[in-house]
């Protein structure tokens, strides 16, 4: 009768700890509820606003700035040639590979391949000096309401850095789960995710210009650095697939742009960006 007595508490025992462990440890875990360890990469396109900025041209026989000068990007629109591994350069794209280094944080290293192109139908304002060895344009201006110089013909300047403005960056993100805000029943099969993050890289533009009548200058060249911020949604499918809309905004100053064949030409800039991303990628564990 004791050990029978015996027994049965034992029994018992076992059991109400058995269930208090399975309620403590669920017998199986969400892939998507813990992010730590995993690697994620994406491929996208981006449109660019560039707020005005300042141009300052200097070489020998000139040293002058237009001020106040517009730009756009060169979107390519839906195209094949996003996915044409030998034509990827040609539209405006967006590469990233990251690893979180816990549940909410990853850093990672991207190349943002924008486009920036002055705007060529402008009068800019224009001061500084022109010297003799450029006829056409010779002459002191005074940066007053009437110094203006007309770029609508391309005669005295195209200037673009259309493969591109190339920002190489690294960022660090936070990544938060929002899916229980939406009441979405199975993170595995949909996931949706808040996530924002700062950065800041170098600028390697291949800058195309034609400066008063000289040959045409198209070449890369580390020609200065930004800094970003961003912010956007993630949306995973089947724990492995993603969607990804961003927002970034940053700054960006490149004292060091080749403009001509001549390495005593150069011309520098600094301006605001604002950068609309979608991408599409995956992430998993290795």
């Amino acid at each position: 009768m004791k050990k029978t007595i015996i027994l049965t508490f034992l029994f018992v025992g076992l059991f109400i700890q058995n269930g208090l462990a399975q309620e403590i440890m669920p017998t199986s875990t969400k892939y998507t509820a813990h992010n730590k360890g995993k690697f994620y990469i994406f491929w996208g396109g981006n449109r660019d606003s560039y707020s005005h900025s300042d141009i300052h041209f200097k070489g020998n026989d000139y040293d002058f700035t237009l001020y106040d000068v517009s730009a756009h990007d060169k979107p390519k629109g839906w195209h094949v040639d996003y996915i044409n591994p030998s034509r990827m350069t040609i539209p405006q794209t967006n590469f990233r590979i990251g690893y979180f280094i816990n549940d909410h944080y990853n850093i990672s290293l991207g190349l943002d391949h924008m486009k920036y192109v002055m705007t060529q139908n402008q009068i800019a304002r224009i001061g500084g000096t022109v010297g003799s060895s450029y006829p056409d344009f010779a002459g002191t201006y005074t940066n007053a309401s009437t110094s203006y110089i007309d770029l609508t013909d391309e005669k005295f300047l195209t200037f673009e850095h259309t493969d591109g403005l190339n920002y190489v960056n690294t960022e660090i993100s936070r990544v938060d789960d929002i899916s229980s805000l939406l009441t979405l029943p199975n993170t595995d099969k949909f996931q949706i995710s808040l996530t924002e993050g700062v950065g800041g890289g170098i600028l390697y533009p291949k800058t195309n210009v034609m400066l008063m009548g000289k040959e045409r200058h198209d070449d890369f060249n580390v020609a200065g650095y930004g800094f970003s911020a961003k912010a956007g949604l993630n949306f995973t499918f089947y724990k492995y697939f993603f969607i990804q809309a961003e927002i970034k905004s940053g700054y960006i100053n490149m004292p060091n742009i080749r403009t001509t064949f001549d390495s005593s030409d150069s011309a520098s800039q600094h301006f605001m960006f604002l950068e609309r991303v979608v991408a599409f990628g995956g992430i998993f564990k290795l």
